[in-house]
This record gives structure tokens, sequence and C-alpha cells, in this order.
């Protein structure tokens, strides 16, 4: 069974500062974080190639900073990481994202099972993998805490 998992990196939750004076959120300089909910799809992911063979890789749309959320999945036991970037891909939206998630996974072709998590940590949307299942014209499952005689 060969799984894909999205995965976002986001700022280091516990680094974000409130500047008062400027009633303003100050997201931390530096690499980020792999998203702790897609970290979840990975150790699921990991999971289900253990049980069933076949190979996991996690895919990503960022910029080279992105990497280190990428390595950091391959820590984990991933076999392989695809980073989908371009400086046009800057300020998508999340339909946007979904469309250019879908296209990788078109390119890729060899997937069984397409894993997210639940929402992204710093945005707290839930949109990208219902984008990314409405451009493959695939089902999708929303909120799946365990897998079961799979």
């Amino acid at each position: 069974m060969n799984i894909v998992v999205l995965v976002k990196q986001v700022p280091e939750i516990a680094l974000i500062k409130v500047d008062e004076a400027a009633n303003e959120v100050v997201l931390p300089q530096g690499p980020g974080t792999v998203n702790p909910f897609d970290e979840y799809a990975v150790e699921e992911a990991l999971r289900l190639k253990e049980k069933h063979g076949g190979e996991v890789t996690v895919m990503s749309v960022g910029t080279d900073r992105t990497e280190s959320a990428l390595r950091n999945c391959l820590a984990l036991g991933v076999d392989n990481a695809i980073l989908l970037t371009d400086p046009a891909f800057d300020g998508s939206d999340q339909q946007a994202l979904g469309k250019i998630l879908a296209s990788g996974l078109k390119k890729l072709g060899d997937y069984n099972l397409v894993l997210a998590g639940k929402q992204a940590v710093d945005s707290d949307s839930a949109q990208v993998p219902g984008a990314v299942a409405a451009a493959l014209d695939l089902p999708q499952a929303l909120f799946v805490k365990k897998f079961e005689n799979v």
C-alpha cells in the first residue's frame, strides 16, 4: 500500500508572541515545524505501512525553508519527501493549494491512499484536503480518528 501524507510547515506554536502595542501576532523566525495534526497522519501512515508494506511519501507546498519539516518526516521513517515549490505559489489560498497538491499527486501517480491532518494549527483551516479531493474527483473521509481492519 503506497500512502501519501500531505504535510504543512507551520511556525513553532510555543514561540508565537503577541505585540499588544501593535495589536498583532508576531510569528517566530526560523524553520518552523511539521503541523502537529499532519504528524499524526504520518504516524498513522507508518503504522499502515508496517502492517501492509508499501511506501510512505510526504508532500508539501512551500519554499526551501520547508525542507526542514520534510526532513523531520524522513527521520520518523517516511520513505520519500516531495516539495512542490515555485515563486508563483506564494500567497496561494486554500483552493489553489489544493489544486497544486492535486497536480503533484497526479504526477506521482502511484498511491493507494492520501492522508492529511484534520487542520493546520497556524490558520485553523481544514480546507486543503477537501480541495485536493475535489480537484482529483476522489471521495474523502473527514476527521478520521482511527483505522481498523484496513
